[in-house]
């Protein structure tokens, strides 16, 4: 099995793209998603969350309330990455046993969803491909706005606030063009997963598991039989 990292920009389609993966029986993990889920009460991440910050940054649930911390670590880099010390490695966990799920029931690749992917790069040199779903600024900035209800200049400065997405596309392996019509874009993403389920990177690591199996198997026989007394 080997890693597909997958990202784009907003507005660019992604969440589109990954249901069309998950139609064709793809193997996904949404690494939002997780960010979400470890910061829930009885995870070790929301009580060290409140350690760090206070109780000020719960809601009357119990819930981490995510504007009040996104406002005391913005502009504050000491305390974003505090925060980040907490949560990445609670999240890279998750992901580890997701994936790990995955491979345990013979999927040859699996799709990490990742927003930040080029930009923090820590997960990168995991990934055996990466996708980008592109699509041209005018279309990114007309779907922004229709679909947000902004003005052309709210929607300009939220676009500026990302990589740009013609910089994460000299980054990327592969390329879904989503500046078009619908159907172009799900034949593109259909290519890509023939074109990934055809590959044999994933033989490598699963042969690898399959012979450390088969080793501890036989050790276990050589005990078995070494310490059980002969009829």
């Amino acid at each position: 099995m080997f890693l597909v990292g997958l990202t784009g920009g907003i507005a660019s389609g992604k969440s589109s793209v990954i249901q069309v993966f998950q139609q064709l029986g793809c193997a996904v993990v949404d690494v939002d998603v997780i960010a979400r889920q470890v910061v829930q009460p009885g995870y070790p991440a929301h009580r060290r969350i409140v350690e760090a910050f206070g109780t000020e940054v719960l809601l009357e649930n119990g819930n981490i309330n995510r504007k009040v911390l996104g406002d005391l670590i913005f502009n504050q880099p000491d305390r974003r990455h505090l925060l980040n010390t907490i949560t990445h490695p609670e999240i890279r966990k998750e992901m580890m046993k997701e994936t790990f799920k995955y491979f345990l029931r013979g999927y040859r690749y699996v799709i990490l969803d990742i927003p930040l992917l080029f930009e923090t790069k820590k997960l990168l040199k995991y990934m055996k491909h990466t996708v980008v779903v592109y699509c041209d600024r005018d279309t990114q900035l007309a779907r922004l706005m229709r679909r947000n209800g902004l003005n052309r200049e709210d929607a300009e400065a939220r676009i500026k606030a990302q990589l740009p997405l013609k910089d994460k596309v000299r980054m990327a392996h592969h390329v879904l063009d989503n500046s078009g019509e619908w159907s172009l874009t799900k034949r593109q993403v259909v290519l890509l997963h023939g074109e990934l389920e055809r590959s044999l990177e994933y033989l490598p690591l699963r042969l690898g598991v399959l012979t450390g199996l088969a080793g501890i198997a036989g050790l276990l026989y050589l005990l078995t039989r070494y310490l059980l007394p002969s009829p």
